[in-house]
Formats: structure tokens, C-alpha cells, sequence
């Protein structure tokens, strides 16, 4: 089964252009400073919520929504996110992933069952550890990065930006190397406090 660490019922800002449901999975490889889901990093949660409450959820809203998004934590960390995909599109709902690309090969796994997928870039991929506090997640992200664009699966990638860990020449360079790896669509955000247990970050500027 599926770890669920959250669930929002309704959102129109986590897959551009649909309502969905927002599916937290429990668990994260990466430490990244500026998570405002800290307690999805464990791998197993305080408060989670069964799969089969999920599914009961879901046909409750079957024709009301749109898709449904995975997201987390680190969806393809669990060896059960295919088969919750399956279950969610013969429900007869659209599948979005938000991932970090952690894992190459689970992604290479579900991307025939994703109709979206929200990919973050979170700097130069030689600089990766530095923001994910894990040697070599780089190499596993560009991988994952290059999995997405050879698919045909529609795509953003995502750089979450707060100036105490990229730079605007980051960025700048950052936006060019993606570009040059075919990337059409590359989205900035900014860093929100909430949630973010990381104190120095919080308490500087934004």
C-alpha cells in the first residue's frame, strides 16, 4: 500500500490548467534546506492516511475533478506508486507527479501512466548536493531530467529560488544549461517560508 502523509481535496495551482486532488507520499532521500513538507521526509509518518481512505475518496469525486497529483516527499521512492497510478486512472482521473527525479529507474517505471509531470531543478546538476545535502543526487536528477524530455509527457521544470542558495547568475546559468538540454518550459519560484524548518533561511530576507 501506498504511504500517504497528506491529502488536499481540491487544488488549482499544483498541475497548471486542471482540479485535482494532491496525494502527499510519505518519504524523501534528499534534505533539501528550504522543504516546506518536512514532515514528509521521514519514512514513515505520524499521521497517515490509508490508500484504500484515499480510493474512497476518490470515487466520491469521480466527474468533480480533473486528475490527481503525487507528489510528497518523493513519490517514486515506494515501489507501490505504479500500482497507485493504475488504481487512480481506472477511476477514470488524469496522473500528475511532482518529483525531485531521485530515482531514475521508478520514474522510467510510471511515466507511461503520468499525463503531467512537475520536475524540479534545484541548481547546476555538479552543485546538486549542496541544496539536497546528498553526494551525487545531481546525477540521478539530470538522469531523470533526460528521461522526462525524451517521453513526450507534458512537463514543467521547476527551480525554487532563495538568494541564500542560488544566485541570480546561478539562476541565469541554471535557465541556460536547461535550455541547452531541451527544455522549453522552465518556471521560477520563490521560496515560501511556511512550513520550512530550516531557521536560517527563514530569517533571512526572501
Amino acid at each position: 500500500m501506498l504511504r500517504v502523509g497528506g491529502l488536499t481535496p481540491l487544488s488549482a495551482s499544483d498541475w497548471p490548467g486542471m482540479l485535482a486532488a494532491v496525494v502527499f507520499c510519505q518519504g524523501c532521500p534528499w534534505r533539501c534546506g528550504y522543504c516546506h513538507n518536512p514532515g514528509l521526509i521521514p519514512a514513515r509518518g505520524e499521521n497517515e492516511i490509508p490508500w484504500d481512505d484515499v480510493l474512497s475518496f476518490l470515487r466520491r469525486r469521480q466527474g468533480l475533478l480533473d486528475g490527481v497529483v503525487f507528489s510528497g516527499g518523493e513519490p517514486t521512492l515506494q515501489p507501490e506508486l505504479a500500482d497507485a497510478m493504475r488504481a487512480v486512472r481506472a477511476l477514470g482521473f488524469k496522473v500528475g507527479l511532482h518529483t525531485g527525479g531521485a530515482y531514475p529507474r521508478r520514474l522510467a517505471e510510471v511515466l507511461p501512466l503520468v499525463d503531467w509531470v512537475g520536475l524540479d531543478a534545484k541548481a547546476a546538476f555538479a552543485d546538486y548536493a549542496r541544496i539536497t545535502g546528498v553526494p551525487g543526487s545531481g546525477v540521478s536528477a539530470l538522469a531523470s531530467l533526460e528521461q522526462v524530455l525524451a517521453s513526450g509527457v507534458a512537463h514543467e521544470i521547476r527551480t525554487t529560488v532563495h538568494p541564500a542558495l542560488l544566485s541570480d547568475a546561478d539562476v541565469v546559468g541554471l535557465a541556460g544549461a536547461l535550455s541547452a538540454h531541451g527544455v522549453k518550459r522552465h518556471v521560477i519560484q520563490a521560496f515560501r517560508s511556511q512550513g520550512c524548518a530550516d531557521a536560517a533561511l527563514t530569517a533571512r530576507p526572501e
